[in-house]
């Protein structure tokens, strides 16, 4: 029975995690309990705490998405196109490395 009880939390903590991403504003996101180092209070297993410490650790990123709605793939592209850059014209020095990456998004 007590097994149940704490996968049932677990499910439902799963859920409200899901929740973090749809937060606008950064102040009401800080008092979830996802996010304030709740959820290791709530259940009593070391892999929970053990996330739940990374949450925390990881927290000014993840509040970040309140202000700045960017996704990783989008990240993920910008940093693919400045490592074909760097492939295809070197890196000869700062200055000409800035250039060519501000060329390659002026369009």
């Amino acid at each position: 029975m007590s097994l149940n009880e704490t996968i049932n939390t677990v499910l439902i903590l799963k859920d409200k995690l899901k929740h973090i991403w749809t937060y606008t504003s950064r102040t009401w996101a800080r008092e979830k309990p996802l996010t304030n180092g709740a959820l290791s209070k709530t259940i009593n297993h070391s892999v929970v705490h053990k996330f739940a410490n990374m949450l925390m650790k990881h927290s000014y990123g993840i509040l970040n998405h309140c202000d700045y709605k960017i996704h990783t793939s989008k990240l993920e592209g910008v940093n693919n196109k400045i490592k074909v850059i760097k492939e295809k014209h070197g890196f000869h020095d700062e200055r000409y490395f800035s250039l060519k990456i501000i060329q390659a998004f002026a369009n």
